[in-house]
């Protein structure tokens, strides 16, 4: 058909009434918006629209697609329309496959391919049109590839037209972001009628996502299979997991009029296309999708959808490196993009597994991947494009600083980048191979090691679903093995009991390792599973990990993680490739790593180092000489003479966390401690501060001198700490200080008593009443400004008084006490005079 005629024939689609001001704007302006809703047929319509352009030239038109179902559907219903097969006006390219030819000038891609077609020819040469369809779904490559084809039309090809088309995306936004006209569709969308469950339904289904949906997805087929008379039903649910037990509950159970589908991206070819046709005369037909089915695809016979309300979406997480898949509710516009599939063909019927009051708590849009996703392929990319500053191109949303930078950290310790940021060319060939950096790593230094075969396919067992599955859902923990899966495909073992091979997974691994094998040039050379570890430690340098005990590991990070470590026998490294960071972190898939691959492989992340530090169980400083990688410690030896210094230093931190109060003080220091804090709350300019406090903040300067040399707490505790404490005194101080805070003090029995400073602001002189006998006045210490609180005591050294005030004491107290004495020691002298009698030690007999 001439082009020139092609848009009067084009299908009477709604978005067709836009299609002449979208031509008229696109004529004046290198940029645009068309924002049409779901069913108005812009996919199809606008790239056929486009080639009746006078700016085309014969330049090729790009369409970018999502997912590779929506890319092979779309040229497939452009090349019907075109009355030709697909390949010659109209092709595609997705990863693997492609059907393109020289007549080829609409070509749909996905958003990978579409990134290695501008960094091969920045000026995108025989290129008009680059249209981004369904760039509401924000995902991480059309950002990219919108980025990077912005940057080209700046400074390269002003003439590129580039059109962004989106259902549910604020389209003025989007068109005052990229100085872009906006052209509207007003669409012709069938009334679609929309059932809740009501807050007591939603109550009694559970919390979890998984087993609401269990719950609730079957009993909502029923009832609308059973409610409406025809049409065919698609359900919309997260994943695969969901998607298998919900088709495990309906299996021979809907009747031979309705035929069940699954419709993911993981499944063949022609399951995925059986899911989209009309159904048979006279059957009806369930589908059951995830996401793959909200856009671009038109499944025909739907006036039917069931929403179980959550999308699968990646999240990365900058602290650990580590991208996990979520469930998350789904977002306002994607409710409504679902709904909008029910009345593309007629009326429908739309029900949602939730209430309205959850409507009202969803986000009003699923949040950019941009903003939540590892960022280390698009660093790759930048790179190539020389472009070291990722802020310096156009962004609707920027990507976070700390994932471009962790990334940047990630390509540097994979060589695909050199110290200043530039592409190396190692990095370079890791972004020709269209897989993350990670395994395009693996692949390119398993090749040079001359295991290219093995490389390919561990690359493509991690970048596919697992290979081995339960028989069962929910049975078991799964096998963590990598060097098992391996085995599988090279056909040398058996399926584990209670485990079956996933056909298609294991058909997608093959198909893509023999994709990437070609790449090499490497077609031929025999697997070798024992090589699982080395490999996956290349991929994943920053998951090496050592068994700390039985079942567990602990990361080169120093994270601790769970691991049947029972199924690898002896081993003591890991490398880890995939890690589910819950709760309780557990390791999904390792292999076991010999010690000399990593010593060898690993060399420059390896630190030797002499460690000097206090061993609590013997009480002692220890030094060894250790082989670290991280937190791993690879290999380890007894130091016979290490650092004096470094000895000293560890024996001081062990005594300083243990704390001042637990130093092996001797009764004779710590009295001395107590003198001097009595000095120093006298006189705090003259004499140190010996609190816990102060002695703890000057550790290192009273206590560090005397340590070199011992290693034991022992030894220690053999320290003369009274000496060390006056050691801060000069002579005239130590003199002064007997002067002003005595030891000891003479009474007038000729006894020498100590003193008690244990409370500072109160000393104590604790003697026998009859020693006294004689004594006026209470003495008096620091320079008679501080009277002693004497503690008078009984022959037997019970207390009988206590006094500041002596004088009134021998005046008042004392025949009170006198009494209570002589009847209970009748042999001792209690005198009518205290004052005038001779102080005595002993009883009447033997007073001396």
């Amino acid at each position: 058909m001439p082009t020139t005629d092609l848009l009067h024939h084009l299908p009477d689609l709604p978005v067709k009434e836009a299609l002449p001001r979208l031509l008229q704007v696109l004529n004046t302006s290198n940029r645009a918006v068309l924002e049409a809703p779901p069913g108005a047929g812009k996919t199809t319509l606008v790239p056929l629209a486009l080639l009746e352009a006078d700016w085309r030239g014969d330049g090729k038109i790009l369409v970018l697609e999502p997912r590779r179902l929506a890319t092979r559907a779309a040229a497939e219903r452009m090349a019907d329309l075109l009355g030709e097969p697909v390949g010659q006006t109209v092709g595609y390219w997705v990863r693997m496959d492609h059907k393109v030819s020289r007549k080829t000038r609409v070509e749909v891609v996905t958003e990978g391919i579409l990134t290695r077609i501008i960094q091969d020819d920045p000026a995108l040469e025989g290129v008009a049109a680059i249209i981004f369809d369904e760039f509401h779904e924000r995902n991480l490559q059309a950002d990219l590839g919108l980025a990077l084809a912005l940057d080209a039309q700046a400074v390269l090809r002003p003439d590129l037209r580039l059109l962004v088309m989106s259902a549910t995306l604020d389209a003025t936004a989007i068109g005052q972001w990229l100085q872009a006209p906006v052209v509207q569709s007003e669409g012709r969308l069938f009334p679609v009628q929309t059932h809740f469950l009501s807050p007591a339904e939603v109550a009694a289904a559970g919390n979890y996502p998984s087993q609401r949906l269990a719950t609730l997805t079957p009993k909502a087929i029923r009832q609308a299979l059973s409610q409406e008379a025809e049409g065919d039903l698609l359900v919309f649910l997260p994943g695969m997991g969901e998607i298998k037990k919900v088709a495990q509950q309906l299996e021979n159970t809907l009747g031979p009029a309705i035929e069940l589908h699954l419709l993911h991206g993981d499944l063949p070819l022609s399951k995925q296309v059986a899911a989209i046709q009309p159904s048979p005369k006279g059957k009806r037909k369930v589908v059951l999708a995830t996401s793959i089915a909200e856009t671009s695809l038109t499944i025909e016979g739907v006036t039917i959808v069931v929403d179980g309300g959550f999308a699968r979406v990646p999240r990365f997480t900058p602290r650990t490196g580590l991208t996990t898949l979520a469930t998350v509710p789904v977002s306002q516009a994607g409710a409504d993009q679902r709904r909008g599939r029910a009345g593309r063909l007629g009326p429908g019927v739309c029900y949602r597994l939730w209430s309205t009051a959850d409507q009202m708590q969803l986000p009003p849009r699923q949040s950019p991947e941009i903003l939540d996703a590892d960022l280390t392929g698009l660093v790759l990319e930048l790179a190539l494009w020389g472009v070291k500053d990722a802020t310096t191109l156009n962004w609707l949303d920027s990507p976070p600083a700390a994932a471009l930078a962790l990334a940047k950290d990630l390509l540097q310790r994979l060589e695909a980048l050199d110290a200043a940021g530039n592409p190396t060319p190692h990095g370079k060939a890791l972004a020709s191979l269209g897989i993350h950096p990670r395994l395009g790593h693996l692949v390119m230094r398993g090749h040079e090691l001359g295991f290219g075969a093995t490389a390919c396919a561990l690359a493509a067992l991690l970048s596919e679903r697992d290979v081995l599955k339960p028989l069962q859902l929910g049975w078991g923990e799964g096998i963590p093995d990598l060097q098992l899966r391996l085995e599988l495909i090279a056909g040398k073992s058996p399926v584990t009991p209670g485990f079956v091979v996933d056909e298609n997974a294991l058909r997608r691994v093959k198909e893509q390792a023999q994709n990437l094998r070609q790449r090499l040039r490497d077609a031929t050379g025999n697997l070798h599973p024992e090589l699982a570890g080395l490999l996956t430690a290349l991929a994943y340098p920053d998951r090496l990990a050592q068994r700390e005990a039985p079942g567990r590991v602990r990361l080169v990070s120093g994270q601790r993680a769970s691991l049947a470590t029972e199924l690898f026998g002896e081993a003591e490294f890991y490398s880890i490739a995939h890690l589910d960071l819950g709760k309780q972190p557990r390791i999904l898939l390792a292999a076991p790593l010999a010690k000399s691959d990593l010593l060898e492989h690993f060399s420059e992340q390896v630190e030797v180092l002499q460690e000097v530090r206090w061993h609590e169980g013997s009480q002692q400083v220890v030094a060894r000489h250790l082989t670290r990688l991280g937190a791993l410690l690879v290999e380890e030896s007894t130091v016979s003479k290490p650092d004096a210094d470094k000895v000293a230093a560890a024996l001081l931190q062990a005594l300083q966390e243990k704390g001042v109060e637990r130093l092996p003080w001797s009764e004779e220091a710590l009295r001395t401690r107590q003198r001097l804090a009595f000095l120093h709350r006298l006189e705090p300019e003259n004499w140190p501060d010996t609190s816990d406090a102060a002695l703890a903040a000057s550790m290192d300067s009273w206590l560090a001198p005397h340590l070199h040399g011992l290693r034991t707490l022992d030894q220690v505790a053999r320290l003369d700490f009274k000496e060390i404490l006056l050691a801060e005194l000069a002579w005239e101080q130590r003199q002064e200080m007997e002067r002003l805070a005595p030891s000891h003090l003479q009474v007038p029995s000729g006894s020498r008593i100590a003193l008690d400073y244990s409370d500072a602001a109160s000393p104590v002189l604790a003697v026998r009443l009859q020693e006294v006998f004689g004594l006026l006045d209470t003495p008096r210490v620091g320079g008679g400004k501080v009277p002693l609180l004497l503690h008078l005591l009984s022959p037997a050294s019970r207390p009988v008084q206590v006094t500041r005030d002596l004088r009134s004491f021998w005046s008042n107290g004392y025949f009170e006490v006198r009494k209570d004495l002589r009847g209970r020691y009748p042999k001792h002298h209690w005198p009518d005079d205290p004052l005038t009698a001779p102080p005595t030690r002993g009883t009447k007999k033997r007073p001396g």
